[in-house]
C-alpha cells in the first residue's frame, strides 16, 4: 500500500472524494445519489482524499458552521481498505487541516455504530439524543481543538 494524502479543493480533486462515496455509500449501502450528495458538496467545502498509488480509497469532508466550528462528515473508506487504519488517518489529516485554518471545534453526526471509533479519536457525544437522518441513526459528537 502506498498511501498519499490529498487536500482536495478543486473539482478534479473532489472527484476522488465523490468516487469513494459512490462506491462506499451509494453502491454498498444503497444510498441514493440525491441523499449522499447535498448542498454542502460545493465550492468552499474541503475534502481529504487518501490515494493508494493514485487510486482514491478513503475520504471525508468539512465545512464551516461558524468562525470557530466546522462540521466534519461523509467519512468513507472503501470496503477492501477497511481495518487498515485509514479511517483514523483521514480523520487525523482533516483535523490537522481544520486546526491550521484556525477553527477551534469539530462537530460530527456519527452513525450510532461508529460512536466508539470517534470516541477513540477524542470526540464526545453532545447530549443523548439519537436522531434518524435519511438513512442512519445518528448521534451528534464534538471535539474541541487546542
Amino acid at each position: 500500500m502506498n498511501i498519499e494524502v490529498m487536500r482536495a479543493q478543486e473539482e478534479w480533486q473532489r472527484a476522488g472524494a465523490y468516487s469513494v462515496r459512490i462506491q462506499g455509500m451509494n453502491r454498498q449501502c444503497g444510498i441514493s445519489l440525491r441523499e449522499e450528495f447535498d448542498e454542502h458538496d460545493c465550492d468552499g467545502t474541503k475534502y481529504i482524499v487518501l490515494l493508494d498509488s493514485g487510486y482514491p480509497v478513503a475520504t471525508c469532508r468539512f465545512y464551516e458552521v461558524d468562525e470557530n466550528t466546522v462540521t466534519l462528515g461523509r467519512v468513507v473508506v472503501l470496503p477492501e481498505y477497511r481495518g487498515m487504519g485509514l479511517g483514523r488517518t483521514v480523520m487525523q489529516q482533516a483535523e490537522e487541516w481544520i486546526s491550521s485554518l484556525g477553527y477551534k471545534a469539530i462537530v460530527i453526526d456519527s452513525r450510532v455504530e461508529a460512536v466508539g471509533f470517534y470516541e477513540k479519536l477524542g470526540y464526545s457525544a453532545v447530549g443523548e439524543e439519537v436522531r434518524q437522518n435519511s438513512v442512519f441513526k445518528c448521534v451528534k459528537m464534538r471535539k474541541n481543538l487546542f
